[in-house]
């Protein structure tokens, strides 16, 4: 059965990193077998009933609010749904400190009785009802936030995994799910890790099958490979990963060169192999649909490197502040070639909004400016920070054309904002961004990068389908 919709208002998006475009007009939304795509656009249409006139189709139509707009869905290149109930939760720890503080007895707790976290539990602990509360709200939330796909670490639990691969599934995010995969002794604790390559590898291509089953396509929930780092894994395993990868055609997703003890550490641990992204490379873990986070502190030589596998970076701002680990050149990495998109590191970053992010990359920008003699060059505008959770971030996870934009052809994938209009006694709508009538719309935009939250986000789609309205 065919399902059409015409969605009619202010289009806003960034196709090109330096531009932001704006325009009014309407769309043709075509649902059929729960894929919305967009079927036809016309920006010449000036309202609702010339919409439908103009598309020959009498359809429903649905239409932003004047002081609001329709925006491409935000894109998570880096989230671990099972860290979301630490978010904000880091001290003064920097990464290491603050894995085996923090993140190793939280995630094991999702699917270990074993986990210190119930050490002085009085109840019986259930760690797949836990797991179930915490993916149920990440995905909500991130929905909420106006995030329409995410590329999420889950644990190294099966059963807890494919429960996140279940909740994405049933609340239509568009989700890639990897189940980590940590086993080498000396790097990972005895409470938290699989006890063999061989039992990683056989339970992720369990989980690979599972994905499968719940969505054959893998155009909404797909399975993505997930060495957590090189440390946490046997050189075997990371191998093998690689060799999965290439054998099944899977996205792979892994962390490089976040901090410098970290590269430090690589560098003990894979003395044959002259630099980080060269281990992953030996490993045939660098491929073209792998997605790198941090990358921080790469060289230009590895930048190269992983420009000409096709690699694609995650930058998360606010986590590198928030863990201290530095500044990521991402001026740089862009004029080098390689792809990069945003991502909110949650829990080592402090907020799951891919729209924090944004603004946390244009600060972030400034100080690397201000590191190489105030060269301004370095500056991410705002629409180059859209652009970055956009269509940056559909190259990062493979969806370059699909989603991201209000092409002909592209998913639905999008999200409502309003905004705050203010009357002459000074009130407003409660959104966060108050817009008092005489501001561009350029503004306008900038008002809610810098201060908008979830209470912008109207609703959102995936595909056509509504995921998530603001009552």
């Amino acid at each position: 059965m065919t399902q059409k919709r015409i969605y009619f208002g202010r289009f806003i998006s960034t196709p090109k990193p330096d531009e932001l475009l704006i325009r009014t007009g309407a769309v043709l939304v075509d649902s059929k077998n729960g894929r919305g795509v967009i079927e036809k656009a016309d920006w010449t249409v000036n309202g609702p009933n010339d919409a439908i006139s103009k598309f020959g189709v009498e359809v429903p139509v649905v239409t932003a609010e004047e002081s609001g707009f329709f925006f491409p869905g935000f894109i998570d290149t880096h989230i671990h749904a099972s860290q979301y109930p630490n978010a904000g939760i880091f001290g003064k720890s920097t990464l290491l400190d603050w894995l085996t503080t923090y993140t190793f007895p939280l995630e094991s707790s999702l699917g270990s009785e074993k986990s210190p976290m119930y050490n002085d539990s009085i109840e019986p602990p259930d760690p797949l009802a836990r797991a179930e509360a915490v993916y149920n709200r990440i995905i909500s939330k991130t929905l909420s936030l106006g995030t329409t796909t995410a590329s999420y670490y889950a644990t190294i639990h099966l059963e807890a995994t494919n429960l996140l691969a279940d909740i994405a599934f049933k609340k239509g995010q568009r989700a890639y799910i990897g189940r980590v995969c940590m086993d080498r002794p000396e790097a990972c604790p005895e409470y938290y890790r699989d006890e063999s390559t061989e039992e990683t590898i056989a339970n992720t291509k369990a989980s690979i099958e599972y994905c499968r089953s719940l969505d054959p396509s893998g155009e909404l929930v797909a399975h993505i490979i997930t060495p957590r780092f090189a440390p946490s894994c046997l050189p075997e395993t990371l191998s093998q990963l690689g060799a999965l990868a290439k054998e099944e055609d899977l996205r792979v997703q892994t962390h490089i060169s976040e901090n410098l003890n970290e590269v430090k550490w690589v560098k003990e641990l894979f003395p044959d192999q002259s630099s980080y992204a060269e281990v992953y490379d030996h490993h045939e873990l660098l491929t073209s649909r792998t997605i790198l986070a941090h990358a921080v502190h790469l060289s230009r030589e590895e930048m190269q490197l992983v420009r000409q596998r096709k690699s694609k970076v995650s930058h998360c701002p606010a986590s590198n502040s928030a863990l201290g680990s530095g500044f990521c050149p991402v001026r740089t990495l862009l004029d080098e070639g390689v792809e990069v998109g945003l991502g909110t590191d949650v829990s080592g970053g402090y907020s799951p909004s891919i729209l924090d992010a944004v603004r946390n990359a244009c600060i972030v920008s400034r100080h690397v400016g201000y590191l190489n003699d105030g060269d301004s060059k370095f500056n991410l505008s705002v629409a180059e920070g859209l652009w970055l959770a956009t269509m940056g971030g559909a190259k990062v996870v493979g969806m370059e054309g699909r989603v991201g934009g209000f092409e002909e052809g592209m998913y639905w994938d999008v999200q409502e904002i309003v905004m705050g209009d203010v009357d002459s006694s000074g009130r407003a709508a409660d959104t966060g961004v108050d817009v008092f009538g005489w501001e561009s719309w350029e503004d306008r935009v900038a008002k809610w990068v810098w201060n908008g939250d979830e209470r912008n986000v109207r609703r959102v789609w995936v595909g056509g389908r509504l995921v998530h309205e603001r009552r």
